[in-house]
């Protein structure tokens, strides 16, 4: 009888029937149904908003594509691809908060690029977005955060502003957020989804 300790499991098992190893994650294990079902049930602000549903991560990004569509009109659809699946390595290791991050330290984001690097292969975009990119996603990022905090997470502005900049208020559409059912958010996504890829 071997006394050998058995290394722990570091793959999850998709609805797809994918088997994802988290460690070392392939193009071919990724599927979009997979990502689009995870991020609908994973919940911002950890469940911590107001409404019948958590604020999902699908949700989050589909209202980020939209804004990052409203700051870069003419940008290449592929990019607005990007911004879609910005936050897609959630599916698998959840939405942490920032401090929660910060005492995770380095090995989150080391997981998350490998994730991520996967993702974007899997769909025709490069492991690395160019930094000017990645700059106006995170930007619509941090706009949809800032609208997050105050109307559905219980911050007030002054809080926001510093956590996530003040907003310049024409760059945000007209909207009170009311988060919805799971299944909704998942059939939206996928349908954004397959808009963009008939476009690239």
């Amino acid at each position: 009888m071997s006394n050998k300790k058995q290394e722990p499991r570091a793959w999850q098992r998709m609805l797809s029937g994918r088997r994802l190893d988290l460690l070392n994650p392939s193009p071919l294990d990724i599927e979009i149904e997979d990502i689009a079902h995870g991020l609908s049930f994973v919940a911002r602000w950890n469940g911590q908003t107001l409404g019948e549903y958590p604020y999902s991560v699908a949700e989050h990004s589909v209202f980020v594509t939209e804004l990052f569509t409203r700051l870069n009109p003419r940008i290449d659809p592929k990019w607005r691809l990007a911004a879609l699946l910005h936050d897609a390595p959630e599916y698998v290791i959840g939405d942490m908060i920032s401090p929660v991050k910060a005492a995770v330290g380095p090995d989150y984001e080391v997981l998350d690029d490998r994730l991520t690097a996967a993702v974007h292969q899997k769909f025709g975009l490069p492991a690395v977005i160019p930094t000017p990119v990645k700059r106006q996603i995170k930007r619509a990022d941090h706009l949809s955060a800032w609208l997050e905090a105050v109307q559905i997470a219980g911050f007030s502005e002054t809080e926001a502003n510093q956590l996530f900049g003040a907003p310049v208020i024409s760059d945000l559409p007209t909207r009170s957020l009311r988060p919805h059912a799971p299944m909704v958010v998942k059939g939206q996504f996928l349908e954004v989804f397959n808009d963009l890829m008939e476009k690239i």
